[in-house]
């Protein structure tokens, strides 16, 4: 596995062009990444994991335009998105009927737009990348498997599971170990908050408050 630098970026970024996973930090831990169009790509996260098929992937986008191409969004969404992307914040989001959804995502999909590292590769990509924690998921996961909050441990997973991550890319140490806010935004109807994560539930709401949207705390 290469270790790579946040200035090697787009070492990273063909590394995804080849069909290889790459490890990236973000303030909340290491996330795995593949191409979201590439279902060789995408099933070598899934083992990595020992991730589950029917649990799916987070699909990571460039910009909100690119989420109005893809996605139905509600008012709320687009509140939301305006509000609190780029970030860590997760919308779970209905496909527009006249797209495929894509396989290791799934419908609807949980979709976020990255700022900082992460933001950066998936801007240098091109493209929506899937991602998922760098760790074992559950029911998989021990007591012992915690997800990466170093390059350190990424080399470790790797080197345990044979997962075969071609590159990470060393941010230094992940601060705040917790999962991303999700919010379902379901087509025409209100959002509501699914999970409190890095980004606070009064956030939410603020972000919310001009359309009158529902209390989240």
């Amino acid at each position: 596995m290469d270790v790579l630098t946040p200035a090697q970026l787009p070492d990273a970024a063909r590394f995804l062009a080849a069909g290889q996973m790459v490890a990236v930090p973000t303030p909340r831990w290491y996330m795995l990444c593949a191409r979201a169009a590439d279902p060789a790509a995408t099933n070598a996260v899934f083992r990595a994991k020992q991730r589950p098929g029917t649990k799916p992937l987070l699909f990571l986008l460039d910009s909100s335009a690119t989420a109005e191409t893809l996605f139905d969004l509600s008012d709320d969404a687009r509140l939301l998105v305006g509000g609190l992307w780029p970030g860590d914040l997760a919308l779970r989001l209905p496909w527009v009927p006249d797209v495929e959804p894509v396989a290791a995502v799934g419908s609807p999909a949980l979709v976020g737009c990255p700022g900082g590292v992460l933001g950066q590769l998936v801007a240098l990509a091109g493209e929506p990348l899937a991602a998922a924690v760098c760790s074992i998921s559950t029911p998989a996961a021990g007591d012992e498997d915690h997800p990466a909050l170093t390059a350190g441990q990424v080399v470790g997973f790797d080197r345990t599971t044979g997962a075969g991550i071609a590159a990470v890319v060393d941010g230094g140490i992940c601060p705040h170990g917790r999962h991303m806010t999700i919010v379902d935004c379901p087509a025409g109807a209100a959002a509501r908050l699914h999970r409190e994560g890095t980004v606070h539930a009064r956030a939410v709401e603020a972000a919310l408050a001009p359309a009158g949207g529902p209390h989240v705390g």
